[in-house]
């Protein structure tokens, strides 16, 4: 039962998961909802502290603290990130993340119709970041990944023994502010690259789901509101990935995000995927004051999934 749930974890990912990756597929999930209503287009997104996840060159451009809370309820498991950063002038911003993605429980039957015991399977993901603007429209960011796959049990399980595998990954990106401004912005990320995610002997490890993503961000700024001197703005972006060394099966990502500042911004994507999840995603964020509330709602291609909603919650301090 509990090898069914991992099992099924690469087809939540919304990527094309190869078997190998095993449980380390999780990593592929979407965190965030402003990135995952942009389809997930993200690589050069950045000023959130949903920059750890995605791309950690991104955390540079933060200017102020911030703490994050996001929430996605998929088909198969409930996934919670908490995240922050502090900026530190100009030895740059320190960020932190931690990533749950709650399986939930399931009985161990001993008998018809009679539990002895239930296993939680889970999987963790611990983050620290530090990244820094180097001048010249350049950014530069890095993660420490520890990253755990895990499956705990109570009552009789001989059958179902607690185990955890442990490992450790890194995350590298950069960005590219071309001519020094906003109107284009460039981004590169190597995602996930690690030692190999072992449970219970090295013949069963299984290697991280290493990806090498890149795309721009494009902006332009819309005629002013009647009578006033506020704006919107919309920008573009444009992602594209693969794994690591095979650069033949390329995964696209387009997004869409309008808005006036950070007051009130509406988003639309589409992950142009090499598997059953691809599909549209709708999404809008509103500020009021300090605090920042996103929602993203994604629509699968394939009726096979159920559609999941992600709440992000954002105080910048």
């Amino acid at each position: 039962m509990c090898a069914a749930l991992f099992a099924a974890t690469p087809s939540a990912a919304q990527e094309t998961a190869d078997p190998e990756t095993g449980g380390g597929a999780f990593l592929l999930l979407p965190v965030g909802a402003r990135s995952t209503a942009l389809g997930q287009a993200a690589s050069a997104d950045w000023g959130t502290t949903e920059s750890i996840f995605w791309n950690p060159a991104g955390l540079a451009m933060t200017d102020r603290h911030e703490v994050a809370v996001h929430y996605a309820s998929t088909f198969i498991s409930d996934n919670t990130a908490l995240a922050g950063s502090v900026t530190a002038g100009q030895l740059g911003v320190l960020g932190f993340g931690a990533y749950l993605v709650d399986y939930g429980s399931q009985d161990v039957v001993g008998g018809p119709g009679v539990a002895v015991g239930r296993i939680s399977p889970k999987n963790v993901e611990l983050l620290a970041t530090y990244a820094t603007a180097l001048g010249g429209g350049v950014a530069v960011g890095v993660n420490y990944k520890l990253i755990q796959l895990r499956q705990d049990c109570s009552g009789q399980c001989s059958a179902f023994p607690s185990v955890a595998g442990t490992t450790h990954g890194i995350d590298v990106g950069l960005q590219y502010a071309v001519a020094g401004s906003d109107a284009l912005r460039l981004g590169f990320a190597l995602r996930h690259a690690g030692f190999k995610l072992q449970l219970t002997n090295e013949g069963q490890a299984d290697p991280l789901p290493t990806r090498v993503q890149v795309g721009a961000v494009y902006k332009i700024l819309l005629p002013k509101l009647r009578g006033t001197d506020e704006r919107f703005d919309a920008r573009l972006l444009v992602d594209v990935d693969d794994e690591w060394g095979e650069y033949d099966d390329l995964d696209w990502r387009l997004g869409l995000d309008v808005g006036l500042r950070d007051l009130i911004r509406f988003r639309s994507g589409y992950a142009f995927l090499n598997s059953q999840s691809r599909g549209p995603s709708v999404g809008i964020g509103i500020r009021v004051g300090r605090i920042a509330i996103d929602l993203a709602r994604v629509f699968f291609v394939s009726s096979n999934f159920d559609e999941p909603l992600h709440v992000s919650v954002r105080a910048i301090l």
